[in-house]
């Protein structure tokens, strides 16, 4: 898949749970909510903190610095004192694998 990144085969990433990979030189969360993975850029727009190892609840995840809260499905941020959305990424599984890539710039 030309332009996709591979990011784990998919019996890696089980329902509940989530990771981080490098895409296209940007860090990415990936979470497994019900079996459907989503995706978005791993920073907090409150203060660029990463969003990886906050709690995770649903289809939300809370910063660990100051508690701003994001919608994994849509990045919308829910609650102060973040209150712009971070990148969300495509997500494809293909044959057993997770690829995704950063098509902000298409």
């Amino acid at each position: 898949m030309p332009n996709w990144t591979r990011i784990c085969a998919s019996d890696q990433l089980l329902p509940g749970e989530r990771c981080v990979a490098e895409v296209d030189g940007v860090m990415v969360s990936f979470f497994n909510v019900d079996g459907e993975v989503y995706a978005i850029e791993d920073v907090c727009t409150h203060d660029g903190g990463e969003l990886n190892g906050g709690p995770f609840n649903g289809f939300i995840v809370e910063c660990p610095r100051h508690g701003a809260q994001f919608d994994v499905r849509s990045g919308e941020a829910l609650c102060g004192p973040a209150y712009s959305p971070v990148s969300k990424f495509p997500v494809r599984v293909d044959s057993g694998v997770i690829w995704s890539r950063d098509d902000r710039w298409d």
